[in-house]
């Protein structure tokens, strides 16, 4: 089922979802099903499965010279997700990401979704690799997300990349697309960011799930400034309790977020590990209070493995 027909279901109460990170290569699945097997109860109707493009290496030769050498230190998501929605019975939503992937490639990741009938994607345009200062595409790959979301709509039309093909199969995935309450960090303003988000949801893109926020006022603007730019679609918060002291630097640099004074005040307060972590699980529970009681469509709980954590959050407010 469709991701957005949930939340039409659901007739205006707040649903839950989780993400989860793929194993590390040479892993297991049991590291995906001890995160989530302790959130089941919950009853979530989609679990998202994230991505990471592959990074380089440097391997020194005999020669005395290094070669640069491609690594994926995580498998696909297409596996994963198979694995996910046999063993739970609910849907999974793989991230597709334009990273280290040409055209066919994304091409023939879709059609291999589509045989599996995991029709809801996440097309994301994905980071720049480590040591590169700016985002490279592959070679005969796509630069942007919303180049993504169009290669997706067109195969939900019949359309493939090789124009021989008569009366393809139409695909019928659902898309999402990432947003940001505090503007994408590559982007000059808020007006810029949400013309090309407008210009995705245009594309085909349905809904927006947003990158994490510790200030709901900032999500609230957010999703207002988005109303009045013609954005309709559904737009569901992303949360992510903060549970580590170095997080206070870390994840403002990486994620470019804002963090409230009030929580890293609290944050540099705790004595603890454990007392960090009871400080970031309160501000995730009054954060998810006042997201649920606003009536958004779903609360999306970045899990990073720590199932532990967020099951005391959602076991608060549901």
């Amino acid at each position: 089922m469709k991701v957005t027909s949930y939340f039409e279901k659901a007739k205006g109460s707040t649903l839950i979802s989780f993400e989860v990170l793929p194993p590390l290569k040479g892993g297991s699945m049991e590291a995906i099903f001890n995160t989530l097997d302790p959130l089941m109860e919950f009853k979530p109707p989609f679990i998202d499965v994230t991505y990471h493009r592959e990074e380089y290496i440097y391997v020194k030769k005999p020669s005395g010279y290094y070669e640069k050498t491609s690594i994926r230190k995580r498998p696909g998501t297409v596996g994963i997700c198979a694995a996910i929605m046999h063993r739970y019975g609910v849907d999974a939503v793989p991230h597709l990401i334009c990273g280290g992937f040409t055209k066919e490639d994304t091409e023939n990741a879709l059609i291999d979704l589509n045989f599996l009938n995991i029709n809801n994607v996440l097309a994301l345009r994905g980071d720049a690799r480590k040591f590169e200062g700016k985002f490279v595409q592959e070679e005969d790959g796509h630069a942007y997300a919303l180049d993504l979301v169009k290669q997706i709509a067109r195969m939900n039309e019949g359309g493939y990349l090789d124009q021989n093909i008569e009366n393809g199969e139409k695909t019928d995935f659902c898309i999402g697309i990432a947003g940001y309450p505090e503007k994408h960090f590559e982007a000059p303003n808020m007006e810029n960011d949400l013309k090309w988000t407008k210009a995705k949801i245009d594309a085909g893109a349905d809904y927006i799930v947003t990158q994490m926020f510790f200030n709901n006022q900032a999500y609230f603007d957010y999703v207002k400034a988005c109303r009045e730019a013609g954005i309709n679609v559904p737009i569901v918060p992303g949360l992510k309790p903060l549970t580590k002291k170095y997080q206070l630097n870390s994840i403002p640099r990486i994620f470019h977020v804002d963090l409230p004074e009030d929580l890293a005040r609290e944050m540099l307060k705790a004595k603890t590990p454990d007392a960090r972590i009871q400080v970031g699980i309160e501000w995730c529970i009054q954060q998810s209070k006042e997201l649920k009681a606003a009536g958004v469509p779903c609360m999306h709980y970045y899990t990073m493995g720590d199932s532990e954590t967020i099951r005391k959050i959602v076991e608060a407010v549901y």
